[in-house]
């Protein structure tokens, strides 16, 4: 049975944008609809560390650049820009037309221009300890730095209002892939200053749309920016769309019913105990529901994986077994990752029978790296060698989230078949995270979603250098040869031999087995009939201010 909350939301959501004065004068009006069933943080793209937050901030602002649909770099409030013969300076032009949000932080209220002040404020921003941002590895290590070894306050440099310098210590071959990424959007000064801490829930871009209300666990409501200063082909004003409300609905079930009712417009992700009420176990969309919506797939930048935290300072209660490489292999090899994808996947997703990098990235070779394919025997021949058997089993403690409960469930069972007792702790996703992220979780699920089209960027993931809080490496591998390849790969420009770098590291990330990859996950996009514009992409991009609705 559903919970109370649950089932009463969609009646609360209709009264809720009937009875606010921000919503009320919006009836009749084009307005988009989406869920956001995992934990919404913040809507300061310094903290875009997952997909709740990238997708909503993506709506509220923009940066020097963005990818297209081929996932190229390509202008946005960068109209063009130039790299130096050595990879060491960037030059980015900007456009004139582009204004921040009215706002009462700007003189009468009215958005002001950006300009190139105003990328280095928060390019500086986004690096200063005081922000906390989780993002701040995107230039840590890449950009110019000072003879102690931090952070220049050279290497971002303003020529003019609308000319930007920016000196890498390095050449980084996906630098402008980087800067595409929702952590280096533009946001104004006064705006970040003013609300400090607080605008989280007062953003100030120059996206699309503008933030209206923020009633938190219940929905966030943005209307369309009458300045935006993007257009169409045809030269008319984007975006088409009135107005995008986000509701937060975590149930699985009662987030399609709520679509079936047509009061979202659209689905992504489908997970949990809802893939058997839409899809066929063959991925295809259920007889009934194949005329009333459409239905599409694309291979995802996304690896689902299980990570060990192997820096055991980190943890009260560190189970030492996990920090042997034999025992890492034993669980990997015990799981059956073709079942779980046929028959707990509904066949949606590539079993993870390979590294890191997805099978979407142009560097990706199964042939050359090998990861585990299921192996009982091995399984229990390397968990004996580490000294575990019927009289004195391991036991293990897996943390996730209640939405991969079924998943873990799975793999409890294959574990036990090779003697190992595995407990299941739940968490909130909130919570989930921030133990993940602060190296108190020594056994836990994750996904990683590309931020980039490039495998160096799931190969960040064991850099040393990258150790999360502040980076993304939440397993606290620490490799000297790992780090040695990646740094090589870094500077080296042919392609063909960069992608053998990348290879080779993934072969070490397999080795050491910091992480066991479940599966290589697949992009699902429902949406009504009457919405067009939205197109899939490997990166399950969300980007509103094309679509529209009928």
């Amino acid at each position: 049975m559903l919970p109370t909350r649950t089932l009463f939301l969609p009646l609360f959501l209709a009264l809720f944008w009937s009875c606010r004065p921000e919503t009320s004068k919006l009836t009749g009006k084009k307005i988009f609809k989406y869920n956001q069933p995992e934990a919404l943080s913040s809507l300061d793209p310094a903290f875009a560390r997952n997909q709740a937050n990238i997708w909503a901030t993506t709506q509220l602002y923009n940066g020097l650049v963005e990818l297209d649909e081929q996932l190229k770099p390509s202008p946005a409030i960068a109209r063009a820009w130039e790299i130096s013969p050595d990879g060491l300076k960037y030059t980015f032009h900007l456009r004139a037309d582009v204004y921040f949000h009215d706002n009462p932080v700007f003189v009468n209220g009215k958005g002001r221009r950006v300009v190139a002040e105003d990328f280095r404020y928060s390019f500086y921003r986004l690096l200063n300890p005081q922000t906390a941002s989780t993002g701040s590895w995107v230039f840590k290590g890449k950009v110019l730095e000072n003879y102690k070894g931090m952070v220049s306050d050279t290497c971002f440099k303003v020529v003019n209002d609308s000319t930007l310098n920016v000196y890498l210590k390095e050449p980084f071959i996906s630098f402008t892939e980087i800067l595409s990424m929702p952590y280096c959007f533009v946001v104004p000064k006064e705006a970040a200053e003013k609300y400090g801490k607080d605008f989280r829930a007062q953003p100030v871009g120059t996206g699309p749309f503008v933030f209206k209300l923020w009633d938190e666990g219940n929905a966030i409501i943005l209307h369309k920016n009458p300045n935006y200063w993007k257009k169409d082909q045809a030269g008319k004003q984007l975006p088409y769309l009135d107005a995008v409300q986000i509701t937060f609905i975590n149930d699985r079930k009662m987030e399609f019913l709520t679509f079936q009712q047509q009061k979202l417009d659209f689905l992504s992700g489908i997970r949990g105990s809802s893939k058997d009420l839409i899809l066929n176990k063959d991925g295809t969309l259920q007889a009934e529901f194949a005329n009333k919506f459409n239905l599409q797939k694309v291979p995802y930048l996304n690896t689902e994986y299980i990570g060990f935290q192997l820096d055991p300072s980190n943890l009260r209660d560190a189970n030492p077994a996990l920090q042997d490489k034999r025992v890492r292999q034993a669980l990997n090899y015990a799981l059956n990752k073709k079942e779980l994808v046929v028959y707990y996947r509904n066949n949606l997703g590539i079993p993870g029978h390979s590294g890191m990098v997805p099978p979407s990235l142009p560097s990706f070779n199964a042939a050359e790296v090998r990861g585990y394919s299921y192996n009982p025997v091995k399984a229990r021949a390397l968990l004996n060698a580490a000294g575990f058997n019927r009289q004195k089993p391991l036991r293990i403690t897996l943390n996730t989230v209640a939405e991969h409960k079924e998943l873990a469930e799975f793999m409890q069972k294959k574990w036990s078949e090779v003697g190992v007792i595995a407990e299941i702790n739940i968490n909130q996703a909130a919570a989930h995270q921030e133990a993940v992220d602060n190296g108190r979780s020594g056994f836990f699920m994750k996904s990683w979603f590309g931020d980039y089209p490039d495998a160096e960027n799931f190969l960040a993931l064991f850099y040393s250098k990258n150790f999360s809080p502040a980076g993304p490496n939440k397993t606290h591998l620490k490799n000297a040869r790992f780090d040695a390849l990646y740094e090589k790969a870094k500077l080296e420009q042919d392609l063909e031999k960069r992608y053998q770098l990348y290879r080779e590291m993934d072969k070490i990330v397999v080795e050491e087995c910091p992480v066991i990859v479940l599966f290589y996950d697949e992009v699902i996009m429902l949406t009504q009939k009457n919405i067009l514009g939205m197109k899939a992409d490997p990166m399950n991009t969300l980007r509103l201010e094309k679509v529209k609705k009928l």
